[in-house]
């Protein structure tokens, strides 16, 4: 249990550090001269690497273990990482940085899911997902106007210095407290990542998976602080208070989504009605962009808080896998929904630059909702013909 709470606290860092851009986007702005795009390029960044570090991740947690997988990487990539943003001079070394801390990230959430699917009821996965996913998001609330005070305070140099080492505690602190779960012993013909592709079952969920998370992380990571400042004039402050509001909508929802798999006896129907009122969000800010800010970031708190069934597109994901690729497994559809939110993070920067309109920022942002609603609408489509797996 030890270990599992030292992970949380890995896990913590990780949501911070995925999304704490959206606050420093005034600053990095003034003092490296940094622009919107920037940002969605060094979020996108985060995104990407983490996502492509899950195979050599997932490889690992078979061969190795959670426990090193875990320690090393964390360690050596989280802790540099944030130590080499603290001395950025460049909107490129951010960039670098984001996606060093992002590899440090990579087995933050996949070492703790392999111990719990391992060692606990795989009826109850989609709750201790969500229950665990719920803890780390603090790492949201603390990336938003708690963060956006110390930078006042201290200054963002500092304030990162300070983080770093924190990490650094937390990355030694798993060597010490992690235990690895017994492994599975398998021959040599039991195959890998692309056995995995062949599992007909999962082709209509990598879909969903890709864009179930995209629209809360990428307007969580980038977009709600450039958003708030071009069309309302919001400074770092209430930024951070607006960005609070969605952190907490984004954690209340992963709650709410963790136990209605087990209450409704399916995940197929939870997953895609949640994802439905993602959409019909992001069409209706793509429609207009309301004057009031207020009703701006209801919209906000909305998409933050039915675009957290991740847990259940994981738990409905895993009920496919073989026990012998567990690790393999999960890391694959977690590439899935970090690489998604990552490469269409990138995306967004393009379609924004693209229909910017001097004087007129609300064009660029419904050309973003409208971009996100596509994706979302065709996820959606491809969804409906996945088979459902009750818990």
């Amino acid at each position: 249990m030890r270990g599992i709470i030292v992970m949380a606290l890995a896990y913590v860092f990780s949501q911070f550090s995925r999304s704490f851009l959206a606050v420093l986007k005034p600053i990095l702005t003034s003092e490296l001269g940094m622009t919107a795009v920037d940002l969605a390029y060094a979020s996108g960044a985060w995104f990407l690497a983490f996502a492509l570090f899950q195979f050599p991740v997932g490889y690992l947690l078979d061969t190795i273990g959670p426990k090193r997988t875990a320690g090393y990487i964390f360690t050596l990539f989280a802790g540099g990482g944030m130590f080499f943003f603290a001395y950025a001079s460049s909107p490129l070394m951010i960039i670098i940085a984001t996606a060093l801390i992002g590899i440090g990230c990579s087995p933050a959430l996949m070492a703790p899911f392999y111990i719990f699917i391992k060692n606990y009821n795989a009826a109850k996965l989609a709750t201790l997902t969500s229950v665990f996913i719920a803890v780390g998001t603090l790492g949201n609330i603390a990336s938003s106007e708690p963060l956006a005070a110390a930078i006042e305070y201290w200054g963002w140099r500092d304030t990162a210095k300070a983080v770093g080492f924190v990490v650094l505690l937390i990355g030694g602190s798993i060597f010490f407290t992690l235990k690895d779960p017994e492994k599975v012993e398998v021959g040599k013909e039991s195959g890998g990542f692309l056995s995995l592709l062949r599992i007909k079952e999962l082709w209509p969920i990598f879909p969903i998976i890709l864009s179930g998370y995209m629209v809360a992380a990428g307007l969580r990571g980038s977009w709600i602080g450039p958003f708030h400042e071009e069309l309302y004039g919001y400074d770092t402050l209430q930024i951070g208070r607006a960005t609070l509001y969605m952190s907490i909508a984004i954690a209340l929802g992963t709650l709410f989504f963790g136990p209605l798999d087990r209450i409704f006896k399916t995940r197929k129907w939870v997953v895609l009605i949640g994802n439905l009122i993602v959409l019909v969000t992001c069409i209706l800010m793509a429609v207009m962009i309301p004057n009031n800010p207020l009703l701006a970031m209801v919209a906000f708190v909305v998409i933050g808080f039915f675009g957290a069934s991740y847990a259940v597109q994981m738990a409905h994901g895993k009920a496919f896998l073989p026990a012998h690729l567990t690790g393999r497994g999960v890391t694959l559809l977690n590439f899935c929904s970090i690489g998604g939110a990552g490469i269409f993070q990138w995306l967004s920067g393009p379609v924004v630059k693209f229909y910017t309109v001097e004087g007129e920022p609300i064009i660029q942002y419904q050309a973003l909702f409208v971009f996100y609603a596509l994706l979302v609408g065709l996820a959606v489509i491809a969804y409906c013909f996945s088979k459902d797996a009750k818990p």
